[in-house]
């Protein structure tokens, strides 16, 4: 049987290649830090005299998914992209639930660590979510945030959530997260499976660039079966809610430009059309044509072109 490390390697030598210019070929260093007692991984592009850029990944998803942008990016800023709590190389959070606030302090923590007065921030999905967060909470350290289909659940999700009560929210969250303790993990059989996986989730990634995500997003069990490198608990909406003026405060005091992005094809649409639940003081979106939801690597030159324009404004 082939091992993982076999597969990889005829990988690495026989579909992945890299192109010629000197940004295509910059590889990261994985780098590590301690957050509310947990190891956690992120990438570190180099260029430390540049201005320092964190890519924020969404659910179920990890820092190398960033790869292509990062190399895109790092000759022009100092790019570090985190694997958020529970995802990637980043430790597993035993009995937390994996609230926003988590993630945002565990981003807090590593930003004290880089020691760097000011960021710049894309944040995909529920990545999009925490550097919102984060943003409003320390709005003198940002100074460009970017979020990509990032801006929290839809208008019309977010009023069925509101007349949930809290008793009802509690009760469901505990009865969801006992079932999905007493799961058994399901193993994926293949390289392959994992990659038609992830290739019917974005069906426009090619078979290197999902093999690629693959590599990174899987790790071999002893029996030779593939598990995902996320915890599943991490997937499971957390039953703490913000209030509307609550939210209405934080998005107030988000002070730098703010860019929203989404796919045409994607699951949010426009984010400030028909939106009264937005308050950015200067924000703009754009919609990527031919685009869903992974619009980085839907339309991955145009996300470039655009984002740069943005940030170097």
């Amino acid at each position: 049987m082939e091992t993982f490390c076999d597969v990889i390697n005829i990988y690495v030598s026989r579909i992945f290649i890299m192109k010629t210019n000197k940004s295509d070929q910059a590889e990261p260093v994985s780098q590590f830090y301690t957050s509310h007692r947990l190891r956690l991984h992120y990438t570190d592009w180099g260029n430390e005299h540049k201005p320092v850029l964190i890519l924020l990944h969404g659910g179920m998803d990890h820092a190398r998914s960033w790869d292509w942008a990062a190399r895109r990016l790092c000759n022009d800023f100092h790019v570090i992209a985190p694997d958020l709590r529970g995802h990637g190389d980043s430790s597993w959070a035993p009995g937390s639930m994996y609230s926003i606030l988590d993630s945002v302090m565990d981003v807090t923590r590593m930003i004290e660590k880089l020691d760097t007065p000011s960021v710049s921030i894309i944040g995909h999905s529920y990545g999009g979510v925490v550097s919102l967060m984060y943003s409003g909470l320390y709005p003198d350290r940002v100074k460009n945030l970017a979020l990509v289909e990032g801006i929290g659940a839809a208008p019309t999700r977010l009023e069925k959530i509101k007349k949930d009560p809290l008793w009802e929210r509690v009760t469901e969250w505990i009865k969801i997260t006992g079932k999905s303790e007493k799961r058994k993990p399901r193993h994926l059989g293949s390289i392959e499976e994992a990659v038609s996986r992830i290739k019917k989730a974005i069906p426009s990634l090619s078979d290197e660039k999902a093999m690629y995500l693959t590599s990174h997003g899987i790790k071999q069990n002893d029996d030779g079966t593939y598990n995902w490198k996320y915890d599943r608990l991490s997937s499971i909406l957390s039953p703490i809610r913000f209030t509307d003026e609550e939210m209405k405060d934080i998005q107030k005091r988000i002070s730098c430009p703010v860019l929203l992005l989404y796919g045409s094809n994607g699951w949010s649409g426009d984010p400030l059309e028909g939106n009264d639940t937005l308050f950015f003081q200067h924000a703009k979106s754009i919609c990527i044509p031919d685009a869903g939801h992974w619009l980085h690597h839907d339309q991955l030159d145009l996300f470039i072109e655009i984002v740069k324009a943005f940030m170097n404004k």
